[in-house]
């Protein structure tokens, strides 16, 4: 396969749904995504907005996605480790490397793994302040 670099919207979405194709059909992450999100087309179409505004700087997504990793690890029994993320920017890089290269390319990397650790820690400082709620 001939690889691209990332430039249109049409480049962010086969990234997407390249990239949660094989999220869904993962061991560890496939079982919290698919018993999750119950309309893939409509939250693939959201991740794609979210990716072109960090990407191109186009404002397309407005969502908080801290807000919504943290309300999923509440759904999950607050189980997500670093496990979950580790394998996460893992099949984030193997699909980003298998179809794209240049800055963007490397860029969508980068940001993605700051992201994910973002939320990583997030998740766990509102676990903290969860348990520090008085019943």
């Amino acid at each position: 396969m001939i690889k691209k670099k990332i430039e249109s919207r049409e480049d962010v979405s086969l990234l997407v749904n390249t990239f949660y194709s094989k999220v869904r059909k993962d061991a560890l992450l496939g079982p919290i995504f698919n018993g999750i999100i119950t309309d893939w087309e409509t939250h693939l179409k959201l991740l794609t907005d979210f990716w072109e505004t960090n990407l191109f700087f186009k404002r397309k997504y407005f969502g908080n996605p801290l807000h919504a990793h943290i309300e999923v690890d509440k759904k999950v029994g607050h189980t997500i480790n670093e496990l979950h993320f580790g394998t996460w920017i893992n099949l984030w890089i193997e699909t980003v490397d298998e179809l794209f290269e240049g800055e963007t390319a490397q860029i969508a990397i980068n940001r993605a793994r700051n992201m994910g650790t973002f939320i990583h820690l997030n998740i766990f400082n509102a676990r903290n302040k969860d348990a520090k709620k008085p019943e």
